[in-house]
């Protein structure tokens, strides 16, 4: 056995170096160490070794299979080294290229306008007020001063999840709240949100927009404290000539109402395209709060008065940006954020 196992040994070195591939060695292994190979077929004539021999036959067993699993592991390693030193070849980056220039991105349009306007009444000392977009019917309408029988309330022009649940149509009701919450205190908040409306979606109007309010309360206030301030916000978001007026109206939670316009910023008053030849663009409504919507808080109406507003936020964006179609700024399309980069 002791020849059988040299000779098994020197074949199978000899026959290892001559594996040039992976495949090859893993053929080798199967060929002498493995469960059926020529190595495991001479451990298995061990029984037949006298009882003196055994430890000395055991012996030259173990060199023989630790010098082949030895070798077989050195092979392995080196095939495995080679080809992961190709890989790495292959694969190498050359760091002194210049990088990939990252795509700086823009503020949406929207939120800038919202930005804005939100420094310019912070400016003014106004607070920002926020509230829920599925809202109640009471703080939605009835505390606004829109009675049941009112047509906002019918089921075609908002979106109803109950009798008494909706999405908000404006974002009124969060007067109504910051009223309850502040009385009997001043107040002067404005809000921006995102409120509902079931309109067909064209180049004016979507079912879904922003909007922000404006509220003050407080002993002493007059008509011209609303005019002065919308006078200074429209200067703030068209240039130091822009000019206001304001014609009658009517708004159920407002009394007297008024609509604004500003002299247009395309044509500064002479008449255009933009403008309709008026010189004038409408930007917001606004008007003295309703008596009974103070009431309804709790406030003395002999005691407290105020005034309210509110404007479209894409209607801002369309003016101030020149975009024609409102669907623009929430078809995801980068075309338009690119125009915006460099104004930003």
């Amino acid at each position: 056995m002791k020849e059988q196992l040299a000779a098994l040994k020197e074949r199978a070195l000899q026959e290892l170096e001559g594996q040039n591939t992976l495949q090859e060695l893993n053929e080798w292994k199967v060929k002498y160490l493995g469960k059926k190979g020529e190595f495991s077929a001479i451990q298995r004539g061990m029984g037949a070794v006298s009882p003196e021999e055994r430890p000395v036959i055991g012996q030259l067993v173990n060199e023989v299979r630790a010098a082949l699993e030895g070798a077989y592991n050195e092979k392995e390693e080196g095939f495995k080294r080679a080809e992961r030193n190709k890989r790495l070849a292959e694969e190498s980056v050359d760091v002194t290229l210049p990088g990939r220039k990252i795509a700086m991105g823009s503020e949406h349009p929207l939120n800038r306008v919202i930005r804005d306007i939100e420094e310019i009444f912070l400016g003014l000392g106004f607070q920002i007020a926020e509230g829920p977009e599925v809202e109640f019917d009471y703080y939605n309408f009835e505390a606004m001063n829109v009675p049941k029988n009112h047509p906002a309330r019918d089921m075609q022009d908002t979106f109803y999840v109950s009798e008494e649940i909706l999405m908000r149509t404006h974002t009124s009701p969060v007067q109504a709240r910051t009223l309850e919450k502040e009385y009997p205190n001043p107040v002067r908040v404005i809000v921006p949100g995102r409120v509902y409306r079931r309109d067909d979606d064209d180049a004016t109007h979507s079912h879904a927009f922003m909007q922000i309010e404006g509220l003050v309360v407080d002993r002493g206030i007059r008509m011209s404290d609303l005019k002065g301030i919308l006078l200074n916000f429209a200067q703030q978001i068209f240039g130091n000539d822009a000019k206001i007026r304001m014609r009658p109206s009517y708004f159920p939670f407002t009394e007297p109402s008024t609509e604004v316009d500003v002299t247009c910023h395309v044509c500064h008053g002479d008449g255009c395209r933009v403008c309709k030849d008026t010189g004038w663009i409408e930007i917001l409504g606004a008007g003295m709060v309703h008596p009974s919507v103070l009431e309804k808080a709790g406030y003395d109406t002999n005691e407290f008065t105020g005034f309210a507003f509110g404007m479209g936020v894409e209607r801002m964006a369309m003016l101030r940006y020149g975009v024609e179609d409102i669907r623009h700024f929430y078809t995801n399309d980068v075309r338009l954020m690119k125009q915006f980069q460099a104004r930003m």
